[in-house]
């Protein structure tokens, strides 16, 4: 049995959750997955954690599926009725339901890439909401070079960040992007030395575990749906959040900070 697949931590309102396979690369492994679904539910459910910060053990961040795990123990083991792979399964049952509850979380969802994210870590680390990638950091989107596609969201992700064109290219040819050219292409949010990823990140996300929640979740809930939203509709959704979060606490209190020339101190009301 392997050791804790997914080691978890509470402070200041941040939930750090950190890939604990650093053998595999912390390759993701059914287990792994299961416990990273378990720990997003546990923050939705949780009023007191206010803000998700996702990282990895050791040299890497998330080497995609562990294809050399066998079996159920891996990220991939499904087999069909016609005795072949059936990874559509593995994806219905557990790589999808994962990427939809990080989405789909009203609270913000860090993302500190410590090393190579490849395959499906690669998507996995896009599915955060803001990400910070160490400058010895890649995003590798290996899936060509064993005939698949990019999962977890990748043909949705890469466009919606960097473009149909550099979308293509870099599922087409399996391409390997360095973390500063990945800040380039609007990947990522800020590179940072090794050294200091975690505090840096630690930093940002206690700074979100204090902040507008409500706003936080009506900006996700937002950005989500405005892809395929026409504008009408968008403006529909923007004058109904500004109306619900007019009605709010933390409105009153952040207009009553900024007019008395103070920090605001929200509560998620």
């Amino acid at each position: 049995m392997e050791e804790t697949p997914v080691l978890a931590a509470v402070e200041s309102g941040v939930l750090t959750l950190t890939l604990n396979r650093p053998q595999r690369l912390n390759a993701m492994s059914q287990p792994l997955i299961a416990a990273l679904r378990e720990q997003i539910a546990r923050a939705a459910g949780d009023s007191k954690i206010r803000a998700v910060l996702l990282t990895g053990t050791g040299r890497g961040f998330c080497a995609g599926a562990d294809l050399a795990g066998g079996g159920q123990s891996s990220g991939t083991g499904a087999v069909g009725p016609d005795g072949k792979p059936d990874l559509g399964a593995v994806m219905e049952s557990h790589y999808n339901p994962l990427i939809r509850s990080i989405r789909d979380l009203p609270k913000p969802v860090i993302g500190a890439i410590n090393g190579v994210a490849a395959g499906g870590g690669a998507n996995l680390a896009l599915a955060c909401d803001i990400l910070l990638a160490a400058r010895s950091a890649r995003f590798d989107q290996a899936f060509v070079r064993i005939s698949l596609i990019p999962d977890l969201g990748g043909t949705w992700f890469l466009p919606h960040t960097v473009g149909d064109a550099r979308a293509r290219a870099l599922a087409m040819l399996g391409a390997s992007v360095p973390a500063e050219e990945a800040l380039r292409m609007g990947m990522v949010w800020q590179v940072i030395d090794d050294d200091k990823l975690m505090s840096e990140a630690t930093t940002l996300a206690r700074k979100m575990a204090a902040g507008p929640t409500l706003s936080y979740a009506a900006i996700k809930k937002a950005m989500n749906v405005a892809g395929t939203n026409t504008l009408d509709q968008q403006l529909d959704l923007e004058r109904d959040s500004q109306r619900a979060l007019g009605k709010s606490a933390d409105f009153k209190e952040g207009v009553a900070a900024f007019l008395a020339k103070r920090a605001a101190t929200f509560t998620g009301h």
